[in-house]
């Protein structure tokens, strides 16, 4: 482990305290990383305190002037290294979010390279922010749209994904001409620092320190300080429904913008034509990957009437045949829980669904190791179970059954999140009608592939209680910028719009 924190300059006098210092001193007390897979502490972080956030964010706001006016394609340059960096960095970042999340090898090495894929989309988008031209009504005008950078940028991470989603916000909103101040989950800080310094080099070698800033701190310290800064046009927010519904307000109250992704409770509809060893495969990594941390975990699963118990008995087989264990070593698929609170919030959901009237087919207890571990669980429910439009952030799968597709849509539908959705069929009319208007309310609809795992090209991002926001490809960069409609009258007279005369 120390070797790894070294690799990556989180030089470690012991394995409980981090030496180094990503802030000045005086902060405001620390916070003790933890390992997962074993509960014991990585490294001891200095907090920052109200006065160092004011410092970080003063910097990120006077480079932010300077750098909206550097050409696009240049700062796509600056972009293009920072990739190149994470790129030297891959493995050894990704082994750092196995150690501090608890993501398989696999996971924490794909994250890490969701920013990388960003950073090269980033660079192709810093010649593409294109505007619109329009005909005007009026004759000798020009009509057309511009886009300008936002500002400053606040991006609020969760634990779950301690990099790359850091990375969609910030590699497209620098591109945009933007700054970012990241406030990282408390739960991760040191992929955090780590990200961040490899990117503070790329910068300050081109001259472009602080336009990046990383602060560390409490919600109450600087959580409360960031959300209510006015140097803050948008603030981008990661998190809980909870979380959302706050941060929303206050930004709101001061008529600020938010891009919020929130919570998921998302399904998989598996149709009697369904390719059955094709939907076995999307639903273990979508209900399990990550140990169902993930905002696009499959929670809920619809079979149909007719495929319903051969299919049950197959995937209680092959939840049987999870390997579980060190995220790090070779052949696991499932580690562990964030912490102590994820377990007891698993507990409790599986105890309240039996409660309710489900049956536990598999798992449903904790592992007996140290560290977080739980047992991949599914439970035979009922849709009008109160539990089941309950987000519970574990590796728990309700499995219920459907007579007709519109039924399994509608209870699809149901719930108050929105974010991925999923449909298993051989069958075009199913395809097009979970597609179409009166299907799927996700903001994410797929077909024959599972809810879990977006690619960095299309927009991420859901509706109703996920939050609405978009981030990542697509043209979510619009969020980061300020639109602008511009007329050019190059006549001599001064024709008004919708004819209107005001001669005197």
């Amino acid at each position: 482990m120390n070797d790894l924190l070294s690799r990556l300059g989180l030089t470690s006098s012991n394995p409980g305290a981090w030496a180094g210092a990503a802030l000045p001193s005086a902060g405001v007390g620390t916070v003790v990383s933890y390992n997962p897979t074993t509960g014991e502490p990585i490294a001891e972080i200095q907090l920052a305190s109200v006065a160092q956030y004011e410092e970080i964010m003063a910097t990120a706001v006077r480079q932010q002037k300077a750098w909206q006016l550097y050409p696009a394609p240049k700062r796509g340059e600056i972009i293009r290294q920072m990739g190149e960096a994470l790129r030297a960095h891959r493995d050894d970042l990704g082994a750092l979010v196995s150690l501090e999340v608890g993501k398989i090898t696999g996971e924490g090495v794909g994250e890490v390279q969701e920013a990388i894929d960003i950073a090269d989309f980033s660079v192709g988008l810093s010649r593409q922010l294109y505007g619109l031209s329009m005909h005007s009504e009026r004759a000798n005008h020009r009509m057309y749209e511009q886009w300008h950078p936002l500002g400053t940028v606040g991006v609020i991470t969760a634990f779950n994904f301690p990099c790359a989603v850091w990375a969609w916000n910030s590699m497209i909103a620098a591109i945009c001409g933007d700054a970012v101040v990241w406030k990282p989950s408390l739960k991760a800080p040191l992929i955090a620092i780590a990200t961040h310094r490899i990117c503070e080099d790329v910068l300050a070698k081109n001259g472009w320190s602080g336009l990046f800033g990383l602060v560390i701190g409490t919600d109450k310290d600087v959580g409360e300080t960031m959300i209510r800064d006015p140097r803050l046009p948008l603030v981008s927010a990661t998190g809980s429904v909870r979380m959302g519904r706050y941060v929303g307000t206050v930004v709101a109250e001061r008529l600020g913008r938010t891009l919020l992704e929130l919570g998921g409770n998302n399904a998989i509809i598996v149709d009697k034509d369904a390719d059955l060893d094709l939907a076995l495969r999307g639903i273990l990594f979508g209900a399990v990957g990550t140990a169902g941390q993930r905002c696009t975990t499959t929670r809920r699963l619809f079979l149909h009437k007719d495929i319903s118990a051969r299919f049950t008995e197959r995937l209680v087989k092959l939840y049987g045949q999870v390997r579980i264990g060190d995220p790090m070593a070779e052949g696991t698929l499932m580690g562990p829980l964030i912490d102590e609170g994820a377990v007891r919030d698993y507990e409790l959901a599986v105890a309240e669904a039996t409660r309710q009237g489900g049956t536990v087919l598999c798992g449903g207890k904790r592992v007996d190791r140290p560290g977080h571990f739980v047992e991949p669980t599914l439970i035979a429910a009922d849709p009008a179970m109160s539990i089941v439009k309950h987000e519970t952030f574990a590796p728990i799968l309700y499995v219920m059954e459907f007579s007709d597709l519109d039924q399994a849509i509608h209870h699809q539908n149901d719930v108050p999140q929105g974010l991925s959705s999923s449909i298993f069929t051989n069958s075009f009319r199913s395809a097009e009608a979970f597609l179409s208007a009166r299907g799927s309310d996700c903001g994410i609809a797929n077909v024959n592939i599972g809810t879990s795992g977006a690619e960095i090209g299309g927009a991420f991002g859901g509706e109703k209680e996920t939050g609405g926001g978009r981030e990542s490809g697509s043209d979510s960069w619009k969020a980061y910028m300020r639109r602008q409609t511009c007329t050019l009258n190059y006549g001599a007279d001064l024709p008004l719009a919708q004819n209107l005369r005001f001669d005197l």
